[in-house]
């Protein structure tokens, strides 16, 4: 039996009558704050679950179903999140620094300042998203999907948004090309995120006016 504590004051938030979390039934399940920190998630059934404010740093969670969980302010720093599916999930100012999260469904869910630095989201489902406030500097958004994304005040230095999709980019922005490549520092002021970028494709743009 696994026996799921708080992180903070050791409570019991779940027993679970198995060797391993790996393929767990934790649907809808209260985990407010749980320790699983390392924990092997990897095919968990986590839909609906409660993990606001939950330790879940180097966690396996491949190909977890984390559709609508309550993640907000959630640790997840170093966890392997590849091909989970976490649409409409809630991870609003979640840290996802250096988290694998390849070709993971995350469409419609909320990132609203999210940490997600060095992040690998090579492939993912962005579309739809919430970003706005997001810290995504250096992470890897080759090929992802970023169609209707609210990127808004996000930060993109030296990210890799290599074949990328960034088409409809915020409720007021502009249809896009393709985007071969962009490497800019999308920062919080009066322009908004479309506007930097239309501005950024613009021939003769200084290359300080992108930082």
């Amino acid at each position: 039996m696994i026996e799921i504590r708080h992180r903070e004051t050791g409570a019991v938030l779940r027993r679970v009558q198995a060797d391993t979390l790996a393929g767990a039934d934790l649907r809808g399940a209260n985990l407010r704050g749980a320790n699983l920190r390392g924990a092997d998630l990897a095919g968990a059934n986590l839909e609906g679950s409660n993990l606001t404010g939950a330790d879940l740093r180097e966690a396996n969670l491949e190909g977890a179903d984390l559709e609508s969980a309550e993640m907000e302010e959630a640790l997840l720093q170093d966890a392997d999140l590849a091909d989970a599916d976490l649409a409409g999930a809630h991870l609003y100012a979640a840290d996802l620094e250096g988290a694998i999260v390849t070709d993971a469904d995350l469409h419609d869910a909320d990132l609203k300042g999210a940490v997600l630095r060095g992040a690998d989201l090579e492939g993912a489902d962005l579309e739809g998203v919430d970003l706005q406030l997001a810290d995504l500097r250096g992470a890897d958004l080759a090929g992802a999907d970023l169609i209707g994304a609210d990127l808004r005040d996000a930060i993109l230095r030296n990210s890799e948004l290599e074949g990328a999709i960034l088409e409809q980019l915020g409720p007021e922005g502009e249809d896009l090309d393709r985007v071969e490549r962009q490497e800019l520092g999308l920062l919080g002021d009066s322009e908004s995120a479309i506007e930097k970028l239309e501005r950024s494709q613009e021939p003769g743009v200084p290359e300080e006016e992108t930082q």
